[in-house]
């Protein structure tokens, strides 16, 4: 049955069908010959000639984290690429950070953004643990010209320890991008809520809670290739407009994106990679998007983003 099912397969089509999902894979190597090939051996798809046809913002990539992704790599690896503009920020992984500790690693993003300011934009980081710090923080990054927050599972995006943070966010009209986690359920239990490594990481429901609690605030629900549960994701934010969700993430299950858009509509996907370059793009690419659509994709909804706060690229 195997045999016989695998015969009506088109080679042709299979063959150029990997080609393009295997993009990000492609993409890494620089050598000339890693280029997909048609049956006769002459290039069918050159991936990273296609890459460079669009322009792009990176909306969510982190620098100098985890002891990786320094500014010099960032740099050839958007140049490969054809990145314009990357969103850094370096946010805190531990579960206790001091005021102190959160204006540091703003300085770090603030340092990179203006030594290279035609490639990076920063966005602050902050732990709402600390009402008055934060505040003081928002004003001072915004004054350097940050743009937008980065926070990681300090505290759950709906808790209200946040909402004077929303509230300041709403006024400056800047998103805020949050990490974000929704396991996978096996055989009827949702993993989702088996939360004791990280109580407080914010999963989809906190989104919704706080999207309508602020219609008017704008959220940016991370990596929805980040191995978690994209469909249910996705479904569930189909009818709450301010919430965007960011492609990003090392995993390229096939029909994510597409999945993504009929739920979401096109105005609403970020590209994105938190730092799986290759990745990221080459799901986006892989996709089976029209060329508006995945411009949209690439550049201009984040870029529209931008405009809201007058902080967008010509």
């Amino acid at each position: 049955m195997i045999r016989v099912m695998a015969q009506k397969i088109d080679r042709r089509k299979f063959i150029t069908g990997t080609a393009a999902s295997a993009a990000g894979i492609i993409l890494a190597s620089k050598l000339p010959a890693c280029k997909p090939a048609t049956e006769s051996g002459s290039p069918s798809y050159k991936i990273n000639e296609e890459s460079l046809k669009y322009r792009k913002i990176d909306s969510h990539v982190h620098v100098n984290l985890y002891g990786t992704s320094k500014v010099e790599e960032l740099i050839d690896i958007s140049d490969r690429l054809g990145i314009e503009k990357l969103i850094i920020s370096r946010p805190s992984v531990t579960e206790k950070v001091t005021p102190e500790e959160i204006s540091q690693f703003n300085d770090m993003v603030i340092s990179v953004a203006k030594q290279h300011p035609d490639r990076f934009i920063g966005q602050m980081t902050l732990n709402v643990q600390y009402r008055k710090e934060s505040l003081e923080e928002i004003k001072r990054c915004i004054d350097i010209g940050m743009v937008g927050l980065k926070v990681y599972h300090h505290v759950k995006i709906n808790d209200p320890l946040f909402y004077p943070i929303v509230e300041k966010f709403i006024d400056l009209k800047m998103i805020i991008l949050m990490h974000a986690e929704c396991q996978l359920g096996v055989g009827g239990y949702r993993m989702k809520y088996d939360v004791k490594a990280r109580p407080d990481a914010s999963i989809p429901e906190d989104f919704v809670d706080i999207a309508k609690r602020y219609p008017e605030g704008m959220f940016q629900f991370a990596h929805i290739g980040g191995g978690g549960d994209w469909e249910y994701e996705c479904k569930l934010f189909k009818d709450y407009p301010n919430i965007y969700v960011d492609t990003s993430g090392s995993n390229n299950e096939e029909n994510m994106i597409d999945f993504a858009l009929k739920y979401l509509g096109e105005d609403r996907l970020f590209y994105a990679t938190d730092n799986s370059f290759y990745q990221g793009t080459g799901k986006i690419l892989a996709s089976n998007l029209n060329e508006k659509q995945k411009r949209k994709i690439f550049f201009e909804n984040y870029n529209n983003i931008l405009r809201k706060s007058g902080n967008n690229l010509m």
